[in-house]
């Protein structure tokens, strides 16, 4: 059942802008996938922490192929967590859930999947905690303050720096205004030098992970591929200036979009594209989102999208001469 898409908006603590088939990328589901869930723990034990000072315990991991080397690195960035819950909705048995506790499942998921497939990956957590080494002015009555929520999204860019990744990618899930908001889209940055890339790594993300959805009969709407101009959520009151004022005035994701004077200095600094493939307040779509065979089906196409834009060029054929 196709339910009616409305209003968008992604998650606050990605700061900036208003409130708002590709069968040939994927096989069958890898029992990498299916497997990743119940692995989480020993994963989490043999990655390398690329900057311990600066990031909190568990974040910004470095882990080794586990099969094969492409001598490439990935950046999965699992939106939220700790402190920072992002968008919280409720399944269809009435369970409330909160974003950051999805995303991360799926982010470890995607990292098994790749890592089997020859590839580095760095991820900006492994555990629900925020990315960046909270210190006194980061926390306001137990939530994230302005300062810190920037600062949090500032660090996953300067993780993805930090890795060296070729290619950069936002795990994240939507939440609406109305339960009958519903359906995936992909953003991308089209400000930046490689905005092509930007697009080419979107379109591979919206149209692997649907597949994946479509094949198990989901019927999830495609919400398409959007750049960021207008995506996001400022946080605070514009009217009382500083920050808030600055976040309003950005027209992009800080973790897709280009430096601002005054505002973000750290971006990154190689292609990187968003997925959103559910809506946490569509009880039926938040009911997929909560259950680890849903989040392996996700992970899996993020996967073979990842794989399909980091897959060399094929060679041209010669000719046939007359």
């Amino acid at each position: 059942m196709r339910r009616r898409r409305g209003p968008h908006r992604v998650g606050g603590a990605l700061l900036g802008g208003a409130v708002l088939g590709a069968s040939a990328l994927l096989g069958p589901l890898s029992a990498a996938g299916a497997a990743s869930a119940r692995a989480v723990s020993s994963q989490a034990a043999k990655g390398i922490a690329l900057d311990p000072a600066m990031f909190a315990t568990g974040a910004c991991m470095a882990f080794a192929p586990t099969s094969g080397n492409r001598h490439q690195t990935v950046f999965l960035d699992a939106g939220h967590g700790g402190i920072d819950p992002g968008g919280v909705g409720t399944t269809e048995d009435g369970s409330q859930i909160a974003e950051s506790q999805i995303n991360l499942p799926i982010e470890l998921a995607s990292m098994a999947i790749l890592r089997a497939h020859g590839f580095r990956v760095v991820v900006s957590r492994t555990q629900d905690t925020t990315v960046l080494r909270l210190g006194p002015a980061d926390v306001d009555d137990g939530l994230l303050s302005l300062q810190g929520a920037h600062d949090d999204v500032a660090a996953r860019d300067e993780c993805a720096n930090l890795s060296k990744a070729s290619a950069l990618v936002g795990i994240y899930m939507d939440a609406g205004y109305e339960s009958t908001n519903a359906g995936s889209i992909a953003a991308y940055d089209s400000d930046r030098p490689f905005a092509q890339s930007n697009l080419a790594l979107a379109t591979d993300l919206q149209n692997a992970v649907l597949w994946a959805m479509d094949a198990e009969g989901w019927g999830i709407p495609n919400d398409g591929v959007q750049d960021d101009t207008g995506l996001g959520s400022s946080v605070g009151n514009p009217a009382d200036g500083g920050l808030a004022a600055a976040s309003a005035a950005y027209d992009h994701l800080m973790l897709l979009g280009p430096a601002e004077t005054g505002y973000f200095t750290t971006p990154s600094t190689m292609p990187g594209a968003l997925i959103e493939p559910l809506y946490l307040t569509d009880p039926y779509e938040g009911t997929l989102a909560q259950g680890a065979s849903g989040q392996a089906v996700i992970a899996q196409g993020i996967a073979g999208a990842v794989e399909q834009f980091l897959a060399p060029p094929k060679a041209a054929h010669p000719a046939t001469p007359a």
